[in-house]
């Protein structure tokens, strides 16, 4: 659990197109084994602390030929940003991928004071 001590939480969200491979014969449609992508995603005001990181899935366009295999996660969350991160592996071929993200956590107040 993340215990939120401040007055001031807010929330900032997004939504990311990662890749569209199957225009271009990228390596999430033409590929297989192990394969990932990443997108830095820098927040518009930072955090007090580290936020708390939903990722979902907006878009998933992908051949039913073969099972969907998937693993979306935030990954090196810090203040100020994160990775969005999308793995895929086997013979799973990803056309499209879209994703969604929330962060929610602390942030700084005009009426904060510094004390040191």
């Amino acid at each position: 659990m993340k215990l939120l001590s401040s007055h001031s939480v807010a929330i900032q969200q997004g939504d990311e197109a990662m890749f569209s491979d199957f225009e271009n014969g990228g390596d999430m449609w033409t590929g297989s084994g192990t394969r990932e992508r990443r997108k830095p995603i820098g927040f518009e005001q930072p955090f007090r602390s580290a936020p708390v990181v939903m990722v979902s899935i907006s878009l998933w366009d992908v051949d039913t030929g073969a099972a969907v295999r998937a693993e979306v996660k935030a990954e090196n969350v810090t203040p100020e940003g994160f990775d969005l991160v999308f793995r895929t592996w086997a013979d799973t071929r990803v056309a499209r991928l879209r994703l969604g993200w929330t962060a929610i956590g602390e942030v700084h107040n005009e009426d904060d004071w510094d004390v040191t």
